[in-house]
C-alpha cells in the first residue's frame, strides 16, 4: 500500500519545528519525511504546493477529545469529528473512554480502534477506563495498547467515577503507563450544588457553574492524584488545568526531567468567566471556565513549563441538550476545528511565538505520551503536517461548523490565521477548504 501513496514536494515554507523556523522544502514519499532541505525544487513529486509566505507546523497532537462513538454518536462520530479535527489542523487525537460500552476491557478498547480503522481521517488512539471495579483488567493492559489510563476523580458518567480510596491506590500503584486524571473533588461539588439548589431552585444562573465546580473541589482533587503519584512512583498526568493554584504549583522542569505532568486546554486560554453572560451555555463544562487572573496564570504556567502542552478536551453536545436548565445542559464543547487557530491568537497578541505553539501542541504532546515517530518534522517521520496562513482571517460561524453538533462557542469570532492544508501520514488530506482525500489516519504507536 505504501509504495502506491503519492509524493508530495512543499516548496519555500517557513518551517516551525525544533525551537527554530527555517525557510526550506519538504519532499515526502510512502507517508514520511523523505527529505527537508533549504531548496528541493530539482526534485520531481505527485503533487507540488508552493508555501510560500506560509508556516509549516508538525500537525496538532490532541492528546484529549471526546468524539462520542460508539454510543452517543448523536453528538459526534469518528468520522464527523476527525474531519473538525483534520479542518483545524489536527493530525492525530486521544479519545476517551466515556462512550457507551465505557472502555473498560480490552475487547472494548480493540473494537474502538476497529471502528477507528475504518473512519477515522486523523491518525488515532484510546484511553483505557477506570472504575471501581476494574482494577485487574488495569493491571493486565498492554502499556502499547492504549495512550493511557482516564481515572474521572471527579462526577462523571456511567460507572466511571473512580472514588473508593482502596481501587485508586491500586491504580496508582500498578498502572503499566500513563495515568491521565480529571480532578475534581465530589463532595465538595455536591455540597456547592446543594447550597445553590436552597437558593435558586433548578434556575441556576450559569455564571454560577465555577462556584458549584469550584477551584476548592479542583484544587483538592489534583492535589489527591499527586500526593498518590508521588508515593506509588507514577506516571501522571493531569488533564485540563483551571486555577492558578494548580496551574503554579507544577515544577516548572523541562519534560524530560518529569513523571507528573499536566496540561491546558484551548478555551481557558480563550474564554474566562465574563464570557457566561454572553455565550451562557454554551461554554459550560467541567471543570468549569474560571477567571481571567486563572486564564494568565495558565499562560504564564505553559511559559514556565509548569504545564506542558495544550489540548482541546473537545466534547460535542447538541444545540437542543445545551438550552435546558443549568442542570439539564451538559457540560462540554466542540473545539477541535478552531484549537490551533486559537493559540495563534496568543502569537498574534505577541504572548506565543510559532516555536512554542509547535512546541506545545506537538512536540512535548508526543514526549510526553511516547509517540513513535510523530510530533516533529524529521527524516523518517511519519508527515503529519499542518500548512498555515498567519495573514489570512477565519471567520467562526455555526453555518460553518463541522462537528456533528453543527454549533461552536467562537461563533462570530474572526481568527487572524487560516488553516490552509492538513496532511495525515503522508497524505493530502485538506487542502485550500476542501477535504480531498478519505484515507483513513494511523493508529498511533508508543515507544514503552
Amino acid at each position: 500500500m505504501l509504495e502506491n501513496m503519492s509524493t508530495y514536494l512543499i516548496l519555500n515554507a517557513k518551517i516551525v519545528n525544533e525551537g527554530d523556523i527555517t525557510e526550506g522544502d519538504v519532499l515526502i514519499k510512502n507517508g514520511r519525511f523523505e527529505k527537508i532541505a533549504g531548496d528541493l525544487s530539482s526534485y520531481d513529486a505527485d503533487t507540488t504546493i508552493d508555501a510560500k509566505g506560509m508556516a509549516l507546523f508538525p500537525g496538532m497532537i490532541d492528546s484529549q477529545v471526546h468524539f462520542r462513538e460508539p454510543g452517543l454518536t448523536h453528538k459526534g462520530e469518528l468520522a464527523t469529528e476527525s474531519r473538525a479535527a483534520v479542518a483545524g489542523g489536527i493530525t492525530s487525537f486521544m479519545d476517551m473512554p466515556n462512550t457507551i460500552p465505557n472502555t473498560l476491557t480490552s475487547e472494548i478498547l480493540e473494537e474502538k480502534y476497529s471502528l477507528a480503522s475504518q473512519k477515522s481521517l486523523a491518525n488515532y488512539s484510546f484511553y483505557f477506563g477506570a472504575a471501581n471495579n476494574n482494577l485487574e483488567n488495569i493491571k493486565r493492559l498492554d502499556p502499547k495498547a492504549a495512550c493511557g489510563i482516564k481515572v474521572f476523580m471527579g462526577a462523571s458518567t456511567g460507572n466511571m467515577l473512580v472514588d473508593d480510596p482502596a481501587t485508586l491506590e491500586g491504580i496508582f500503584e500498578h498502572a503499566p503507563t500513563l495515568i491521565a486524571t480529571h480532578c475534581e473533588d465530589t463532595p465538595t461539588i455536591l455540597a456547592n450544588e446543594a447550597k445553590m439548589r436552597e437558593k435558586y431552585g433548578d434556575d441556576i444562573p450559569i455564571e454560577l457553574h465555577p462556584e458549584i465546580r469550584s477551584r476548592e473541589a479542583c484544587i483538592k482533587s489534583s492535589q489527591l492524584a499527586i500526593e498518590l503519584a508521588k508515593r506509588f512512583d507514577s506516571r501522571l498526568h493531569v488533564l485540563h488545568i483551571t486555577t492558578a493554584e494548580e496551574a503554579l504549583g507544577f515544577d516548572a522542569e523541562p519534560l524530560t526531567n518529569k513523571k507528573i505532568t499536566a496540561e491546558a486546554c484551548v478555551h481557558f486560554l480563550h474564554f474566562s468567566d465574563e464570557d457566561y453572560a454572553e455565550k451562557g451555555a454554551l461554554i459550560k463544562c467541567n471543570p468549569a471556565i474560571k477567571t481571567a487572573a486563572d486564564k494568565a496564570a495558565i499562560i504564564q504556567a505553559l511559559h514556565e513549563n509548569r504545564l506542558d502542552l495544550i489540548a482541546t478536551d473537545h466534547a460535542p453536545h447538541s444545540w437542543e441538550e445545551k438550552q435546558g436548565n443549568y442542570f439539564q445542559a451538559p457540560s462540554g464543547l466542540p473545539l477541535v476545528q478552531h484549537a490551533l487557530l486559537v493559540v495563534l491568537e496568543h502569537y498574534h497578541d505577541g504572548e506565543f511565538t510559532l516555536p512554542f505553539i509547535a512546541h506545545k501542541t506537538s512536540h512535548a504532546v508526543a514526549e510526553c505520551f511516547n509517540i513513535h515517530e510523530r510530533g516533529y518534522i524529521r527524516e523518517g517521520y511519519w508527515a503529519d503536517l499542518v500548512l498555515i496562513d498567519l495573514n489570512q482571517p477565519t471567520l467562526a460561524s455555526h453555518d460553518t461548523a463541522l462537528s456533528k453538533c453543527g454549533w461552536t462557542p467562537f461563533d462570530g469570532y474572526r481568527f487572524r490565521s487560516r488553516i490552509h492544508s492538513t496532511m495525515v501520514s503522508g497524505e493530502l488530506v485538506y487542502h485550500d477548504g476542501n477535504f480531498i482525500s478519505s484515507q483513513p489516519g494511523h493508529r498511533l504507536k508508543f515507544h514503552r
